[in-house]
């Protein structure tokens, strides 16, 4: 199965009082990293929604932003800044005692100055917040892997099409290269035609020797099978279940490998044209499967 690691989403649950929303994106990145965006006094949650995450996503930057907007009674409460407030009056009762003023140090006065009173915002059930937070999370990610899945149907498709191309051409060499020990003689003959200018008789039993020589070493029927089990290979990786971006990366290098080998090993201009059409693909795919979770 092909899924993108881009992807958004967005969700949001209520029961009447709390309220959460979720706003989920997903980047390309080689291992898996959360980041996640939380209200300082919900902090405690942060493991348990990780968690959840790492479940459903196995690679990629996931970047979620979660808000709680907590309505009901019991979350509002006022904090007394003790220390504070002492050292405000102290500081207004030596002003008071050096200046010589008359008037009293007031409640108004006081508070006016700010940071005595501190409003502080009281968890809900545990239990209850959680389970809207899990609701709205599942929500979101299962719209997320459904644009991660689309996008991945996409690129599977394009892959697939790159891979057929791919076979073609291997096929085409294959069969090319099955008909370079006529050709190696021809070739041979020339060159010693060219050079002896026919003043020389050729043993034609030396020559069929050289050229099946030249014929094994240039031999890539090796490299012809193992092209040909690694697209198998991609293939399969494509159509399993499982998340399979690292695998394919693999086989790609592969691939480059064998194409570079058969490249190397045979001085055929056809085959050498379509080596390279080989490889302008398998460049294609490597950039693709880049975005594969």
């Amino acid at each position: 199965m092909i899924k993108s690691m881009t992807g958004y989403a967005v969700a949001e649950n209520s029961d009447g009082e709390i309220t959460v929303s979720v706003d989920i994106r997903s980047y390309n990145s080689r291992y898996l990293d959360v980041v996640l965006r939380l209200p300082p006094s919900y902090m405690l949650l942060e493991d348990k929604i990780k968690g959840l995450i790492s479940k459903r996503i196995i690679r990629g930057r996931v970047e979620s932003k979660i808000q709680i907007k907590d309505l009901s009674d019991e979350t509002v409460s006022i904090e007394i800044d003790r220390g504070r407030a002492k050292a405000l009056y102290a500081a207004l009762a030596q002003i008071k005692g050096e200046f010589d003023f008359q008037a009293d140090i007031s409640l108004d006065l006081l508070l006016s100055l700010g940071g005595v009173l501190k409003p502080v915002e009281a968890l809900t059930e545990p239990e209850r917040l959680w389970s809207l937070v899990e609701e709205c999370i599942v929500q979101a990610l299962d719209d997320l892997e459904c644009m991660r899945q689309n996008e991945g149907d996409f690129i599977a498709r394009d892959l697939a099409g790159r891979l057929d191309f791919i076979e073609d051409c291997i096929g085409r060499i294959k069969s090319d290269s099955s008909e370079l020990l006529p050709r190696y003689q021809e070739r041979l003959l020339e060159r010693i035609s060219a050079l002896t200018r026919d003043s020389v008789e050729l043993d034609p039993t030396r020559i069929a020797q050289e050229a099946a020589f030249l014929a094994e070493r240039s031999d890539i029927s090796e490299e012809i099978v193992r092209t040909e089990s690694h697209l198998e290979q991609f293939r399969n990786i494509m159509h399993s279940s499982e998340p399979g971006g690292r695998k394919l990366n693999f086989m790609v290098q592969e691939l480059h490998r064998e194409i570079n080998t058969i490249g190397s090993k045979v001085g055929n201009a056809d085959i050498a044209h379509r080596v390279v059409e080989v490889k302008s693909e398998l460049e294609k795919i490597r950039e693709q499967i880049q975005n594969v979770e």
